[in-house]
């Protein structure tokens, strides 16, 4: 692909990119293989919560990886075949994709916070034949063990024993480190992602070789040009997840760069040790993440010498209050930025080219046809509330299908070939200056009084008052007027609820957003429900409270 590192513009950034796709391409050669010659350039630095601490190269990390191949060929994977990660960053999960891309295998990413039920049914749906799990995953597979009979062997990692796992300490050391990696297509499957689940049992969103090249303009120009000499990445989004894959450790390793990998719980006094110990100059930081450490850290540099260059966010808006803290103490400028499982990195901000608006998400990466559309795909104009989509073109950024469901994959596009959308289920409305403006998912849209009001505009407006940690607004059912504005807060440490304070936090909104717009209603809250990529899971507020209407009336 060629993208213009001295374009001095937006328009010449976009106008000037071409898509160069090659026919063949495999993940694991690209993000691993070609470096691997080099002994002294490191991939991965780690550490975990105890601060044991390591550091590989990418000869060390194709060594394991090769071991693992053959490993994995001696128990009869063969190419098209499902192999179950389900392991937190650590070292282990970079070697389990690098083995599995190169053999035409395909990857089964999976998170190290699902339950025994959340995992049976995505192995039993994606009909995984291996799992390499560690000390944390492996009591919950067993639960569920012998219900996945197409499950035929289980490697455990580190402390992960049991009779009949084989141990990964003892498995590799028996297999040659030297493999061929096959030859792939760029179209030949590589990964299932599954999708949250928000409508319906969770989507395997089946994922191409070449779908890691359709991220990269927007990872290159999320982090102002990467790769930069000294450049070094970390994030904490879970490498089971789009975000820790295509937004963190594949596009790094891509580009041969260093990334860092901590294997804990997120803790904000920790994440400024860690950027500052490990020299960290790009970030992708949640918003959630960001707060926290805003809340704990008001003065970072006056604690800690860090070098940050870039920061890329995204799942929900950053809002004005974060973005102004990291652009003043940390002297960054953040890049928002949006994607989903299915089409991801299309949107975004570079402020090494473009200036970003505070609480927008950019504007259409190079490379990617994206508009807001109405219920019949046709491109509104600006101003208009609408549904973001992508246009498929010749854009390599698309998931193949939804694995084993066709109906929904049908489902994504309106239109045909070439000119059809990609639907996202994100609302949006995009300005006169071609940035776009999240207006929450198509089933968070608020509809009171003739009003069509997304709520994360009112959550950042909140956040920015000094109470408030989080928050969380939705549309609650009400007898009289049908839907009500109603805010979830969760309150500042040493901070009670009370009357005269919410009745503040109303003013507060209906003093800088419209009259339409304040909650009605408010209740505080110690915590939200969020999903294991720090996203707020509005749906679950929603349905409680549903629930509680309903009871309220009887029914």
């Amino acid at each position: 692909m060629y993208l213009n590192n001295e374009a001095k513009s937006y328009q010449e950034l976009y106008d000037t990119f071409r898509w160069e796709t090659p026919a063949r391409f495999n993940i694991g050669w690209a993000c691993c293989g070609r470096w691997a010659q080099d002994r002294s350039r490191f991939a991965l630095y780690f550490e975990d919560e105890a601060g044991r601490s390591a550091a590989y190269s990418f000869w060390d990390i194709q060594r394991q990886a090769n071991r693992l191949s053959n490993a994995l060929h001696a128990m009869g994977v063969q190419r098209g075949d499902r192999v179950a990660i389900i392991m937190a960053q650590r070292p282990e999960t970079g070697i389990a994709h690098v083995a599995v891309y190169q053999m035409g295998a395909i990857a089964l990413p999976l998170s190290h916070l699902f339950g025994p039920d959340a995992l049976e049914y995505r192995l039993e749906n994606s009909e995984a034949s291996v799992a390499i799990v560690d000390e944390s995953t492996l009591p919950k597979l067993w639960q569920v063990r012998e219900r996945l009979p197409r499950l035929r062997h289980v490697i455990g990692v580190g402390e992960a024993r049991e009779a009949g796992v084989h141990e990964w300490e003892r498995l590799l050391p028996k297999a040659s480190p030297r493999y061929q990696c096959v030859d792939t297509s760029a179209d030949d499957p590589a990964m299932i992602i599954y999708t949250s689940g928000t409508t319906g049992n969770p989507k395997g969103a089946l994922m191409a070789h070449r779908t890691l090249l359709g991220n990269i303009p927007g990872f290159v120009c999320s982090h102002n040009f990467y790769p930069q000499p000294g450049d070094m990445f970390w994030s904490p989004a879970d490498w089971a997840w789009t975000g820790g894959l295509f937004d963190a450790l594949l596009p790094a390793w891509y580009f041969g760069s260093p990334i860092l990998g901590y294997l804990g719980r997120f803790d904000p006094e920790k994440a400024f040790q860690l950027l500052e110990k490990y020299g960290v100059r790009n970030a992708f930081l949640f918003p959630t993440a960001l707060k926290m450490m805003m809340k704990a850290v008001p003065e970072p540099k006056e604690r800690y010498e860090l070098g940050l260059r870039s920061i890329m966010s995204a799942g929900e808006a950053v809002g004005e209050a974060v973005f102004e803290w990291v652009r003043d103490k940390l002297g960054v400028t953040i890049n928002e930025m949006f994607g989903q499982t299915e089409v991801n990195y299309i949107v975004g901000n570079c402020a090494a080219v473009y200036p970003p608006k505070p609480g927008s998400m950019g504007r259409p990466y190079p490379g990617h046809r994206v508009a807001v559309i109405d219920e019949a795909g046709r491109v509104l104009a600006p101003g208009e509330v609408g549904e973001i989509a992508v246009q498929r073109g010749d854009d390599p950024v698309f998931l193949l299908e939804y694995w084993k469901n066709p109906k929904a994959t049908a489902e994504k596009y309106v239109g045909e070939g070439r000119e059809a959308w990609a639907r996202t289920g994100d609302q949006a409305l995009v300005d006169e200056d071609g940035y776009f403006w999240y207006q929450g998912r198509s089933d968070d849209v608020i509809k009171s009084a003739g009003y069509r009001i997304g709520p994360a505009e009112i959550e950042n407006c909140l956040v920015k008052h000094p109470a408030v940690a989080n928050a969380a607004v939705i549309g609650a059912p009400d007898e009289t007027r049908g839907t009500i504005v109603k805010a979830f807060i969760v309150l500042q440490p040493g901070i009670r609820p009370c009357a005269d304070l919410e009745a503040q936090l109303q003013a507060h909104v209906r003093g800088k957003l419209a009259p339409y717009e304040y909650p009605k209603v408010i209740e505080f809250v110690d915590s939200l429900p969020m999903t294991t990529t720090g996203k707020v899971q509005r749906r679950i507020l929603r349905l409680r409270e549903e629930e509680r209407f309903a009871a309220r009336r009887g029914e």
